[in-house]
């Protein structure tokens, strides 16, 4: 893990409300925490919040407690949650004081981080949209890919926050233009596991021992973070979860609703979004997206044994 900067012992110590403490936001939180900041989280499971407090943090037993703070982070499934936790009866827009920084770092609809962020303007609240890449291994290590939509001040009012959490962290755009990069950096992880799950079957139908085979890819021109990272977990059809198919799926659909508003075609985007939903519909939702393989497995008749 990088060694994080802590907060200046000589300034007051800012909090930050966590609402949403999953298997992304909890180790983000964490970070946060050893940092140096006055993390408060909330979330719909108990135990996570206390598992928050046990790390050094406090709990929030509502949106409201989670929003005294200058900083609030949402790091929640989809639209329709970021819609009741931020714009709903008792959200954070309900509470929140002229000046708080809002970042919501859930993977949503571009055209919801646009409506957010306007009606946070009218209650004197700056926002952003800062979706994430690099999976759990990246929020837990501090290592996140940030990419970021909004006003160029409001993106330097969070940037302190931003960078406990990411390596990179870049302002991409206005606001819903950091979901629309994350729509395609999505489309990019799904189609890269799809070919690797594809060489694999074709390499152990071939009757080649893929492990070998894919540390060759891998140096190569064919190499990516992707197998760098998980082409061992592939072989050994090892699919905990770091990302799940679920949320893959959902992604994918965010993907072709930005192409249609768009107005452009992107055909290998909806095959994959087919192969995503494919692995749902075999039962496979809880398992990381990397088990496209099992569906290519499916495919070709080769259910490993």
């Amino acid at each position: 893990m990088r060694e994080l900067a802590n907060v200046t012992s000589a300034q007051p110590v800012p909090t930050v409300g966590f609402v949403g403490l999953g298997i992304m936001g909890a180790p983000m939180a964490r970070n946060l925490v050893r940092a140096g900041y006055r993390v408060v989280g909330h979330d719909v499971s108990p135990a996570r919040v206390r598992q928050l407090v046990a790390e050094g943090g406090w709990a929030a037993d509502s949106v409201a407690a989670a929003t005294d703070a200058e900083f609030v982070i949402t790091m929640l499934p989809d639209s329709p949650q970021v819609e009741e936790v931020v714009l709903g009866p008792d959200g954070v827009l309900e509470h929140a004081k002229p000046g708080l920084v809002l970042i919501d770092m859930s993977t949503i609809r571009p055209q919801t981080s646009v409506r957010v962020a306007r009606q946070a303007a009218d209650r004197g609240v700056r926002a952003i949209d800062a979706p994430v890449s690099g999976g759990e291994k990246g929020a837990i290590d501090g290592t996140l890919s940030i990419m970021v939509g909004g006003a160029t001040e409001d993106v330097e009012a969070a940037r302190p926050v931003l960078d406990m959490l990411g390596r990179t962290v870049v302002h991409v755009g206005p606001s819903g233009a950091g979901q629309t990069v994350k729509a395609a950096n999505q489309l990019v992880v799904g189609g890269t596991y799809a070919l690797v799950a594809e060489a694999i079957v074709l390499l152990e139908a071939s009757g080649v021992d893929a492990g070998p085979a894919l540390d060759v890819l891998a140096g190569g021109l064919a190499g990516s973070r992707i197998l760098e990272l998980k082409r061992a977990s592939m072989v050994a059809r090892e699919f905990a979860p770091g990302f799940r198919i679920d949320l893959h799926h959902k992604d994918m659909g965010i993907a072709q609703d930005a192409a249609r508003a768009a107005d452009v075609a992107l055909p290998v985007t909806a095959l994959v979004a087919q192969l995503v939903a494919a692995a749902r519909a075999q039962g496979h939702g809880a398992l990381d997206h990397s088990a496209l393989l099992l569906v290519a497995e499916t495919l070709s008749g080769r259910n490993h044994r």
